[in-house]
């Protein structure tokens, strides 16, 4: 292990001592320039706070905080017992900006992907018919699917959307179609704006094997309401994201605090 981690950090770029720029930055730096060219990849193991002070002739605290800063950055990940090991960077999810999962994944240049759970027709709920604004009795499909990105599973999306609005939808191949694209195109739908309730919950037994992660790790639970430009709702869904691979972001535009 000494050996693989003492590889992690080779060749060793001089720091610059005399500049402003904080040495375990620097060393922060080096280390994330390597993992994004790929010459690090995920679960490579990297040195140790030791290691890293020798290395660099750097103190040991310096050195703590250029693995802190990466672990902060979502470049690394601590394993008790084990040491720290190079991760993926989180995804920020934006809930300023409605997007769907395709969508969102094929801007950020990865292959999305689908695996479907559950395609059914169901009758509403009470809660569900009160959100969606249809009568008690009315119908609607569920699509539950796991969703991909370059293969890795990513996120567990949950919908219900009324047929009465959309006659038909149940017949198309959500595993391989984009659900708003389908809605978009064949139904003439338009976006307007979503309610949305974020959550950090514990993953249940079924999403943490879903999601290879481990048992009750933390997911981002997505919980919305989608609206037409006609003040229409169209879809109620929950997303459970991995919290190793997203965090939640927001601009907040600056009036509101003045």
């Amino acid at each position: 292990m000494l050996k693989a981690q003492a590889q992690s950090v080779a060749p060793v770029h001089p720091l610059d001592k005399t500049g402003f720029i904080p040495l375990y930055f620097q060393i922060q730096q080096t280390l994330m320039e390597r993992i994004r060219s790929g010459e690090l990849v995920e679960g490579n193991p990297l040195a140790s706070e030791e290691e890293l002070a020798r290395i660099y002739q750097v103190s040991r605290m310096t050195a703590r905080q250029a693995l802190h800063g990466l672990k902060t950055s979502g470049y690394a990940i601590s394993q008790k017992g084990r040491g720290t090991f190079v991760a993926r960077p989180k995804l920020e999810k934006s809930i300023m900006h409605l997007r769907g999962f395709t969508e969102d994944m094929k801007q950020r240049g990865l292959i999305p992907g689908s695996r479907l759970l559950e395609q059914s027709i169901v009758k509403v709920t009470t809660a569900l018919a009160e959100q969606l604004k249809v009568d008690t009795d009315a119908m609607v499909m569920r699509l539950r699917r796991l969703r991909l990105a370059d293969g890795i599973p990513m996120a567990i999306e949950d919908s219900h959307i009324p047929l009465k609005q959309f006659p038909g939808l149940e017949r198309f191949d959500f595993e391989k179609q984009s659900l708003y694209y389908i809605l978009r195109e064949n139904f003439g739908v338009r976006v307007a704006w979503a309610d949305e309730i974020l959550e950090a919950l514990p993953a249940t037994r079924d999403e943490s094997e879903l999601l290879t992660i481990p048992r009750k790790a933390s997911v981002l639970s997505i919980s919305r309401i989608i609206m037409t430009t006609e003040e229409i709702p169209i879809e109620v869904a929950c997303s459970r994201y991995r919290g190793d691979r997203y965090r939640a972001s927001i601009r907040i535009p600056t009036t509101t605090i003045e």
